[in-house]
């Protein structure tokens, strides 16, 4: 039975030896995803890029206090992990256009349910 057909969150529903081996925890597919989106800038990218592709100069002029190195960083990284794709526009200076790739769509639903339940946290009344 699935876990979501028992109530058990799927994150519970799977035993973890103890110790938890470093070389399980650092090959973890999950441990990769929260590594990537502790980024400073990722989830704000992946949100922007969520609402439709952007070119990388009105990008870096939509994200204040964001350097062109790290915007760079961070759309290499997003673009390496196959979250992103890069498309480079033949003209006189290039111009380069970033878009999600369907895996990166497919990031915005738990993405956006873990930005759902962090405002609701945060707007919760003191107990």
């Amino acid at each position: 039975m699935s876990a979501a057909n028992t109530g058990v969150p799927s994150m519970l529903a799977h035993v973890l030896p103890a110790p938890v081996p470093v070389a399980e925890h650092e090959s973890c597919p999950v441990t990769f995803v929260f590594r990537r989106l502790s980024d400073k800038w990722t989830v704000l990218v992946l949100s922007l890029l969520g609402q439709r592709p952007y070119r990388y100069n009105e990008l870096h002029r939509t994200i204040e206090g964001i350097s062109q190195r790290m915007l760079t960083r961070t759309l290499r990284n997003l673009e390496t992990d196959g979250l992103v794709s890069r498309t480079v526009f033949p003209s006189v200076p290039p111009s380069v256009e970033y878009r999600l790739t369907p895996l990166g769509e497919s990031l915005l639903a738990p993405l956006s349910a873990l930005a759902d339940w962090s405002v609701d946290w945060a707007n919760r009344p003191p107990a």
